[in-house]
């Protein structure tokens, strides 16, 4: 049942965003310029490997030695705006569409990530990775990777339809106020140590 939600909802907000995703691609274009999306491997289902898709919120901005400035330096203030919004997540409903990905799960994190879990952390892999998820309806970025460790974790037992219907519309509820968006006003998380 959950995959024909994600299935029908995601193709249908692909077809009604589709204006939306395409002013976005053309603002992306030229504002942070080509490519327009940015792809990167994610761990999915099983921890299996999948290329997750997202706008672009950085410029390719380089030192005088040739080497990419500190992501800091490359988010430009539209950049912001995108992730702030979440409007740079709405082509990973391709990636739901595709079956990489659900609606609602955990968020799937770097690859690099995967050595440093617990067995209990690693719990979050049982199920699809989400666009959105119950770590980022209770805190988003404003609370420790402990706590979203934990939320996830939760989420893998209680799953069911009427809590991803919970979860979606508290996303809406979270972008719309911007809560959680970044903790004490760093633009990135701290990365995942195992330990933090």
């Amino acid at each position: 049942m959950k995959r024909l939600f994600d299935i029908v909802v995601s193709f249908l907000a692909l077809v009604l965003l589709s204006p939306v995703l395409a002013i976005l691609a053309l603002l992306v274009r030229s504002r942070l310029g080509s490519p327009v999306l940015f792809r990167q491997v994610r761990p999915g289902l099983g921890a299996r490997p999948f290329e997750m898709i997202k706008f672009r919120t950085m410029t390719d901005a380089r030192a005088a030695n040739g080497e990419l400035l500190p992501d800091a330096e490359r988010l430009t203030a539209f950049g912001r705006f995108l992730r702030s919004t979440s409007l740079d997540e709405l082509p990973e409903l391709w990636n739901v569409l595709k079956g990489e990905m659900s609606l609602v799960g955990p968020r799937p994190l770097a690859m690099s990530y995967l050595p440093l879990y617990s067995q209990e952390q690693m719990r979050r892999h049982e199920v699809r990775p989400g666009v959105t998820g119950w770590a980022q309806v209770r805190g988003r970025n404003a609370i420790s990777w402990r706590q979203k460790f934990t939320y996830d974790v939760w989420y893998v037992d209680n799953q069911s339809l009427m809590l991803d219907c919970k979860i979606l519309l508290l996303t809406v509820k979270a972008v719309v106020s911007s809560s959680g968006v970044a903790a004490g006003g760093q633009e990135e998380v701290d990365s995942f140590d195992g330990t933090n």
